[in-house]
């Protein structure tokens, strides 16, 4: 049975969440019993600056469905202008998947603070929901491999 008709299909989504502010609303939805999807990993980075747009494209490339980047608010960052590069990182990323023929709305960054623990849940939930409306991710698979991209043995 092919993934597109299968119903219990659950995209694979990858949140890389800044460590001062995202994660730590992350945190406090689990220390609250929050129940938020479970097809949504979390990886702590120092700033959401810090991620690579290679990290981005690698999570599509090993089978991601979506990619979120979380982050402090623009003008809250712990290392003052993180989130100003991220800002700017996530409109070039934007362009450049949808220049691939991906559709844009499978990466997507949003501003998360610490304490707004609802907030990160109900993010995840929509995102998670938006990216099972898209269906599997395998347009970019196929992109990349026809364009040479590196193969992984």
């Amino acid at each position: 049975m092919s993934v597109e008709k299968n119903e219990n299909w659950e995209p694979q989504i990858l949140a890389f969440c800044c460590n001062w502010c995202t994660y730590t609303g992350a945190d406090l939805a689990g220390l609250n019993r929050m129940k938020y999807p479970e097809n949504v990993r979390v990886i702590r980075v120092p700033c959401s600056s810090r991620v690579n747009p290679q990290f981005i494209l690698r999570a599509f490339q090993k089978g991601c469905d979506g990619v979120l980047v979380c982050g402090c608010h623009p003008g809250d960052c712990h290392y003052a202008t993180g989130n100003y590069f991220t800002r700017r990182r996530f409109m070039l990323m934007q362009r450049m998947l949808e220049y691939n023929g991906i559709d844009p709305n499978r990466f997507q960054a949003r501003w998360i603070s610490g304490s707004e623990a609802a907030k990160f849940r109900d993010t995840v939930t929509r995102v998670s929901a938006q990216i099972k409306e898209l269906g599997p991710n395998k347009k970019f698979q196929e992109t990349w491999y026809s364009k040479g991209g590196a193969k992984d043995e």
